[in-house]
């Protein structure tokens, strides 16, 4: 889940130059199975050195950090051990640099040149343009507990009158109250239609982005549940909202969130999980990586070699040792399996350590740990009120079938009568109509969210919460 639309493109890339100066943007298209996306490499000259960020603009991807490579006799290389990948382009009498990429026993040709690739206009018909069709409000309300500010939008139906509510619950990673991701906007599409459905619509900040203050880097989900909380504490202070239909809608890591809340609170009237988790963190994660290896082209034994050592990973993270001690047994693992690589695929010793150190940084986190060892059954036990929970048939990051059985397992233990599980034909891990479910489709399919999966929604909403 967390980060996981860049799984081919989380290329960390710093640039170590010997010749013509190649600082600014290199644009280039990676041809992959089924897909074309455009990348924008930006390097900046520093003495003799040179840092860089990458850009994906058909995945909404910008300013990601880059670390390692040489360029020497008009050759540059650059190693990205952390996907296992590499790029080799020679520079020509033409300014372009052309090459190939390697990942994972694949070759892609990739070629790089100065002038701005265009994408395909992009088209978003389902987005709403302003003057909306009801009456919207910026609101600003506190996480006393955490002291922060959380900055959002307040949809209603109309200025007055008492409507049911729900608050949206983004995914993994700081999204803002739009969950902004390739290019969409899937909350300011789902609280459209709600809106224009009679229903009231909370969406907001995560904290650390947009207008919202905190610090998300140090947070877990516990932490996040939190900022829900202080949501209904808030929507509780409108003469607007109708206190005994307050729901939640979490999408994702939002779907973990919101049972959490609803188990301990007696102001949630109703949730709806949005492919939300069902099984523990890092049974998710094993999944998800095969199901999107297999889907990026990876052969089965590198997805078995990967697997295996994901499952060390997940063994250490899941000991609950503090970070320090956690981050040096993940160092060990991955010092351990870069000696074991082909003599071709090693890094110098000061490349390696430098890698492995910002992998180990990128790995373990208050996060990660959290995750990896969080059994979302627990929670969802304990819930009562009404429960929908809704997975696309084409999710590759939470698949449908795993998930949707361990929540309606879980439910029916703790003795919960009403609640709905379904799966959704065709649709991906954003909702949206898709070919494979893929991350690299989100951007370039128009739709944002399935008609079919809001109306889904509203209906239930209308026939479960009275």
């Amino acid at each position: 889940m967390k980060n996981t639309l860049l799984f081919t493109f989380l290329l960390l890339i710093s640039f170590v130059a010997r010749a013509q100066d190649i600082s600014g943007q290199w644009y280039g298209v990676l041809i992959l199975p089924g897909a074309q996306l455009r990348l924008v490499l930006n390097l900046t000259k520093n003495n003799n050195t040179y840092t860089a960020t990458l850009d994906s603009p058909d995945q909404g991807a910008k300013g990601i950090p880059a670390s390692g490579v040489e360029y020497s006799n008009m050759t540059l290389t650059t190693t990205f051990s952390n996907i296992n990948a590499e790029y080799q382009g020679t520079l020509d009498a033409g300014n372009r640099i052309k090459g190939m990429f390697k990942q994972n026993g694949m070759t892609y040709p990739l070629e790089l040149g100065r002038e701005v690739l265009e994408g395909p206009k992009v088209l978003r018909p389902q987005e709403p343009a302003k003057p909306y069709a009801y009456y919207t409000e910026d609101v600003k309300f506190e996480n006393q507990k955490e002291k922060i500010t959380l900055a959002g939008t307040l949809s209603l139906p109309s200025k007055t009158g008492n409507f049911p509510v729900v608050i949206l619950i983004s995914g993994s990673g700081p999204q803002n109250r739009d969950e902004e991701i390739a290019g969409h906007k899937p909350f300011l599409v789902i609280a459209d239609h709600l809106t224009k459905n009679g229903i009231a619509v909370l969406r907001y900040d995560d904290r650390g982005a947009g207008q919202s203050t905190g610090d998300f880097n140090v947070a877990t989900s516990e932490n996040f549940a939190t900022d829900v909380e202080s949501a209904i504490s808030y929507l509780k202070t409108r003469k607007e909202i109708n206190l005994k239909k307050i729901g939640l809608i979490g999408h994702s890591e939002g779907g973990l969130i919101a049972p959490m809340v609803a188990a301990d609170s007696k102001d949630v009237a109703f949730i709806i999980l949005l492919a939300g988790p069902g099984i523990p963190g890092d049974q998710i994660m094993t999944k998800q990586n095969r199901l999107l290896g297999k889907a990026g082209g990876m052969p089965d034994q590198a997805l078995d070699k990967s697997e295996q050592m994901n499952k060390k990973i997940y063994a250490v993270l899941k000991q609950k040792l503090d970070l320090a001690e956690t981050k040096k047994q993940i160092k060990v693992l991955l010092e351990e399996d870069h000696n074991n690589a082909p003599a071709d695929q090693k890094l110098s010793d000061s490349d390696m350590e430098a890698v492995i150190s910002r992998m180990v940084n990128s790995i373990v986190s208050p996060w990660t740990q959290f995750f990896m060892t969080y059994d979302p059954a627990k929670a969802l036990e304990k819930v009562k009120c009404p429960v929908l929970a809704l997975n696309g048939e084409k999710d590759l990051q939470v698949p449908p079938q795993e998930n949707l059985e361990a929540i309606k397992i879980a439910l029916e233990k703790g003795g919960n009568k009403s609640f709905t599980t379904k799966e959704l034909p065709n649709l991906n891990h954003l909702f949206q109509e898709s070919k494979t479910g893929a991350p690299s489709e989100y951007a370039t399919i128009e739709q944002t969210f399935s008609p079919a999966a809001l109306t889904e929604i509203t209906n239930w909403i209308g026939q479960s919460v009275k």
